[in-house]
């Protein structure tokens, strides 16, 4: 062993291509061939899909040290990231949220890696910290994933996350004393705590294989009940259903801990649910839904009543209203019906619903009795994103409003009255009205009509020379609203124009435009965001050689699919922790819940060769003049394990022609991006946007 892995570490570094005085290392080919429905594919770097060898961590290192060279050689890198550390330290907070009495939030002071949770006695009270998530690390790298305060007001358990990954431990204090209890539970996934008496419920997996624990499929999501005071040992198996083992279960109970509910999901775009009327001993679950593919999600309780947002029958939404004596579907009353624009999101405050409408990728938002009348719309700042907070039983209500020129502003809304008056704004270092944004549409190649965000700097001119940050997602049903970025602005102070394209596959005019980016019409995504390249170039506002695409995930595959579709039309590409091999993703983690998007190659000859004919992984072709590429990854990524980086980035450095550089950047201690610390956002940013900004030319101003 020891002698195979000298021998690849010789390879490694003696074995180069070069480009731009670049000298990348050659990663071995194994020989690996898969057979489709007859059609033989090579996966010769299937071996990098073992994240936990030597051999791949040797291949890791040197990469990283070709990276982390050239990186470190551009001149504005360093100002960059002193520009963007300057401009993050500012004080962000998180709306109040009243619980058993007293009110939360959460309050970063500027620069720290993790923001820290707050108690209020009364509002405006003097705060005091509840739980610092900064103390749980030296690093940064363990995050708060969530707080669940118990109904009787004794506990709140909560939830973390180490170094960026999707698994979840859970830790308990006791709100009398303030201390932790003896509770601690391992080995949790896309769960939170629904509280029942002095336990909750919560969603696991059996604990990994070893060495393992962020690649193998995750199967048989099961729900315990945790009583405190007690070992996860001694936990009772709830709920589970060894028939369908890729599906996610989860459950909920209601405040005043009458009703339960039961959401089963991942074999669709929606989900089932099923209610459990507690009041009565031994009740069982009621199967309310059947269709996977339509979206059911219950939005609050009252007396008998259960109010459910809902796409069925509406594909851009509405809400019903169910009795719990009668809970079946056919018995569900219509409250407010489908409108012009799609739903956000619901929000019962004061015995009042606040529906927030998606209209042209901004947030409208407003006011309706429970009888479903409409009483006003919110009268909001401007264009942008808006998040509210508040309870039923409450008259407080919270709204928390952003757009790309301002961060995130706290109004203290006054839901009856319908006054905003400003709660609490963050003040950061730059000058706001010297930017604007824009909205345009234009038309894809089949003539539909997208929508697209362009921000710069006031008093630019559309001279075609005008470098541009193009930025789309494009699936899952998620749209891109208005959001501020701290990070972008020294972009902008230079001139650059930040683009951000809403695309088919998102939810932004509801199931329909959803439906119309998945599957066999997934095209379509990457037909709307090359026509957006392509618009962009056409109106003058930038040209190819000043252009550059960026997206994560699902946008990650978005980039790589561009990329190698019209490699011509860029001069920098970014793919961030993207799913690059579309014949293999499901084979990871959780990879087999996106296939309500994707389809996988194991469905049918047709979907295979859709897929194979776009497949990041297997359209770089060699001898081909790639944009200048950073692709980016993280060693903790297990939603999108980072072999499908490793596989793109070899691939793409064995086919590339040219002088453009072509590199990954393998973060470590790090996931898919929530929860990573501020002190590792900033240098990755300053990379990313050093690397754009070296190939591009521009100056930093």
């Amino acid at each position: 062993m020891k002698k195979t892995f000298l021998m690849t570490m010789a390879t490694i570094a003696t074995t180069m291509a070069t480009a731009q005085g670049l000298h990348y290392p050659k990663a071995e080919k194994d020989g690996t061939v898969d057979i489709y429905y007859g059609t033989r594919v090579a996966d010769p770097y299937r071996w990098l899909e073992n994240d936990t060898s030597r051999q791949t961590m040797a291949w890791v290192e040197a990469e990283n040290r070709v990276t982390n060279e050239y990186l470190s050689k551009i001149p504005l890198r360093k100002r960059l990231l002193k520009r963007m550390t300057e401009l993050s330290s500012y004080e962000k907070m998180s709306a109040p949220v009243k619980h058993n009495g007293k009110w939360y939030f959460s309050k970063n002071s500027g620069l720290q890696n993790q923001s820290v949770v707050y108690v209020m006695d009364e509002l405006g009270g003097e705060p005091r910290v509840f739980l610092d998530p900064n103390t749980l690390s030296q690093d940064g790298t363990v995050a708060l994933k969530g707080i669940y305060h118990s109904h009787n007001g004794k506990y709140a358990a909560y939830t973390i996350s180490r170094s960026g990954s999707d698994w979840q431990e859970f830790y308990v204090i006791d709100l009398k004393t303030g201390q932790l209890t003896s509770d601690h539970i391992e080995w949790a996934k896309f769960s939170g705590a629904a509280w029942l008496g002095d336990g909750f419920f919560y969603s696991a997996y059996d604990a990994p294989v070893k060495g393992k624990e962020f690649s193998n499929m995750n199967a048989n999501h099961k729900i315990y009940y945790h009583k405190i005071g007690t070992p996860q040992s001694d936990d009772v198996l709830f709920y589970e259903n060894p028939a369908y083992p890729k599906r996610f279960y989860d459950v909920t109970v209601n405040e005043e801990e009458t009703m339960m509910f039961l959401t089963e999901s991942g074999a669709g775009a929606g989900n089932n649910l099923f209610v459990r009327d507690l009041r009565k001993k031994d009740a069982q679950f009621i199967q309310l839904t059947s269709n996977m593919d339509l979206q059911y999600s219950p939005i609050e309780t009252e007396g008998d009543k259960f109010y459910i947002y809902t796409n069925d029958g509406a594909p851009k939404g509405r809400l019903m209203v169910a009795d719990i004596r009668q809970p079946g579907s056919t018995n569900w009353q219509e409250v407010i019906g489908q409108q012009q624009y799609a739903i956000e999101s619901i929000d019962c405050i004061d015995h009042q619903f606040i529906v927030t409408y998606n209209q042209d990728a901004s947030s409208h938002a407003y006011v309706y009795t429970m009888d479903g009348q409409l009483r006003h719309e919110v009268r909001l700042p401007s264009l942008g994103s808006v998040y509210f907070s508040g309870d039923k039983k409450d008259k407080e209500c919270f709204y928390t409003f952003t757009s790309f020129t301002q961060p995130s502003t706290i109004y203290l809304y006054d839901i009856n009255s319908n006054e905003s008056p400003l709660y609490r704004a963050p003040k950061v270092a730059f000058k706001m009205n010297d930017f604007t944004t824009e909205q345009v549409f234009f038309q894809s190649k089949d003539g539909t009509r997208i929508p697209m965000f362009l921000t710069y700097k006031k008093g630019l001119k559309r001279n075609g020379k005008n470098p541009v940050y193009l930025y789309g997602y494009g699936g899952f049903n998620i749209a891109l609203g208005p959001s501020f970025s701290a990070t972008r602005i020294p972009f902008l102070e230079s001139g650059g124009i930040y683009a951000q394209v809403n695309l088919r596959g998102g939810s932004e005019y509801g199931e329909e435009w959803h439906l119309a980016g998945t599957k066999m019409q997934k095209q379509n995504v990457f037909d709307d965001f090359i026509g957006a390249a392509e618009w962009l170039i056409s109106e003058q506002y930038t040209s190819k050689e000043q252009l550059a695409i960026v997206g994560g995930s699902n946008g990650g595959l978005l980039v790589g699919a561009c990329m190698t579709q019209r490699p011509d039309l860029y001069r920098v590409a970014i793919p961030q922790v993207g799913v690059m091999d579309m014949l293999r993703y499901h084979k990871f983690t959780i990879g087999w819940n996106w296939a309500s998007d994707y389809g996988t190659s194991e469905d049918s000859k047709e979907m295979f060769e859709y897929l194979h004919g776009y497949s990041p992984l297997h359209n770089l072709k060699p001898g081909t003049q790639y944009p200048a590429t950073l692709v980016t990854t993280a060693d903790h990524d297990d939603r999108v394990v980072p072999a499908h980086s490793f596989k793109f980035a070899a691939t793409l450095q064995a086919c590339h022609k040219g002088d453009n550089p072509v590199l990954i950047r393998i973060d470590t201690k790090a996931g898919h991006g929530s929860g990573k610390p501020l002190a590792k956002v900033l240098e990755e940013q300053a990379d990313i946007y050093g690397f754009i900004m070296y190939n591009m030319g521009m100056k930093f101003k």
